[in-house]
């Protein structure tokens, strides 16, 4: 095999799937959230849960980015749409609810919609907070449960349902988890009828 011509058609497979990925991020329903908490991140940033790389374009350019996520398939699209960043990235493929890092390794810790997920939310946060330096930043957007009492019930009624086929729980309290938590809560901010939580937040 020619290989120019490998090394082309490589070229326009990546060029393809950044241009598809860039499309889904134009079409981010959450695009406008994850661009006015995201774009606080700073130094070392650790994203878990990181996907497909929504948050890509909303870190700055000198940020050094580590990634982790459970799913190789999900790390694979975030590393093909990396490349088209000019941060130095590198990937993890882990289950954050079983890995370590280093105490104080991380400026800026960054989970975008990942809580309702895992078993023990509350751990999760203590170890993420470990992980993250005295003077750094623990940013998250998430969904849970809504202020709005009508979409609140439908919320707890599909539970069991959402868990069993997604494995996403829709009625967690995400402001609980916080406040049950080590971190020190900075800001909080919801939206979406409530269903939507911004929240800033820094090591105890």
């Amino acid at each position: 095999m020619n290989l120019n011509k490998k090394e082309s058609r490589d070229d326009m497979d990546r060029k393809s799937l950044i241009k598809k990925f860039d499309k889904r991020r134009k079409n981010d329903q959450l695009y406008r959230f994850r661009q006015r908490i995201f774009q606080d991140a700073e130094g070392k940033v650790l994203e878990v849960a990181i996907g497909s790389g929504l948050n890509f374009p909303f870190y700055r350019s000198d940020i050094e980015l580590t990634g982790v996520d459970f799913s190789h398939e999900m790390l694979k699209k975030a590393e093909c749409a990396a490349a088209d960043y000019p941060f130095p990235s590198t990937f993890i493929q882990k289950d954050v609810e079983t890995m370590t890092f280093n105490d104080n390794s991380f400026d800026t810790i960054i989970s975008s919609t990942s809580f309702c997920a895992y078993q023990k939310p509350v751990d999760v946060l203590n170890q993420i907070q470990k992980w993250c330096k005295p003077e750094g930043k623990i940013l998250m957007l998430e969904h849970g449960i809504s202020t709005n009492k009508l979409l609140a019930g439908i919320q707890k009624m599909v539970d069991p349902l959402a868990v069993k086929i997604e494995g996403c729980h829709q009625n967690r309290d995400i402001s609980d988890i916080v406040d049950s938590s080590d971190v020190k809560l900075i800001k909080e901010e919801r939206y979406l009828a409530g269903a939507l939580y911004l929240i800033w937040a820094k090591p105890s």
